[in-house]
């Protein structure tokens, strides 16, 4: 009598059967045929195949049914660690094109300075390993929006704001001004988004402002309202910075210092790096 294996779920199964009996040829010998990924075994007998013998004529005496060979069992998937997301620093150097900034002296232009410091910034982080984005490389003119744009695109973990000004001395730190928005709110204004990083900008400028003090730079703090900061969703702080007067033991030194620069760029490095940390940490 047929014997009649396949394998495969019920419906491909039934589709295998309905396809095999079609073939009513005479045959001498087994028929093995692959339907839709199914194996199927037809045994031949009377010159016609097993599937057409069993359409044809039930009989009351049939062979006994092999059973399928059980498949393997599935492996199961690796689990796959929570994503991390990823730690992006965005570098803002103020100003740029028709877009002077304050003339700290002639011919130094505060356009000049802050896009050196984000040069020099840049290459300090990326040698820590830190991924950096910066909103201009050049001098040209750049709207507030397009500078919050390149910020807010890339997930920034930081945005930097470099300023320069001929008064004061060191460092000036500046967070917006604007009041915080409770983290439950999802969809802020374009021109307060900044309001839902409130707490994380403090945090980020605190966190200047002791590294500053290692490299004995004065700082003074203070909040503002200040676009694109204020359009920044990202902890963000602005940094501006003043010669260094001889007030509190210091020693002079003009914006246009090459060590004095370094040794801003480095406490600031040292402050990302640190905020790095912080910021794995956090929930």
């Amino acid at each position: 009598m047929p014997s009649i294996e396949v394998r495969g779920d019920e419906a491909l199964v039934r589709h295998a059967i309905a396809v095999v009996t079609k073939v009513n040829k005479p045959c001498r010998r087994s028929r093995t045929l692959v339907v839709f990924g199914c194996l199927v075994s037809v045994a031949c007998l009377g010159g016609r195949t097993a599937g057409a013998a069993a359409q044809q004529a039930p009989t009351s005496q049939s062979s006994p049914a092999i059973p399928a060979s059980p498949l393997p069992a599935p492996f199961p998937a690796a689990p796959r660690p929570p994503a991390q997301p990823r730690f992006v620093v965005v570098l803002d150097a103020a100003h740029g094109g028709s877009d002077t900034g304050a003339r700290l002296g002639d011919p130094l232009l505060e356009k000049d300075i802050v896009l050196a410091l984000s040069v020099r910034l840049r290459s300090m982080l990326t040698a820590r390993g830190i991924a950096v984005i910066t909103t201009r490389e050049a001098d040209g003119t750049l709207l507030p929006v397009n500078r919050a744009e390149t910020a807010n695109h890339a997930l920034a973990a930081a945005c930097i704001s470099l300023h320069a000004t001929a008064t004061g001395s060191g460092v000036h730190l500046f967070t917006s001004s604007l009041p915080a928005t409770p983290p439950a709110s999802r969809f802020l204004p374009w021109q307060t988004a900044q309001s839902g990083s409130i707490t994380q900008s403090l945090r980020l400028s605190s966190e200047i402002n002791s590294a500053m003090a290692h490299a004995e730079v004065p700082v003074s703090l203070g909040r503002t309202s200040l676009q694109p900061l204020d359009s920044f969703a990202c902890p963000a702080v602005a940094v501006e910075i003043a010669p260094l007067s001889a007030a509190g033991g210091s020693q002079p030194a003009a914006l246009s210092d090459a060590s004095y620069q370094a040794r801003v760029v480095d406490a600031l490095a040292g402050a990302i790096q640190q905020w790095r940390e912080d910021w794995r940490q956090q929930p």
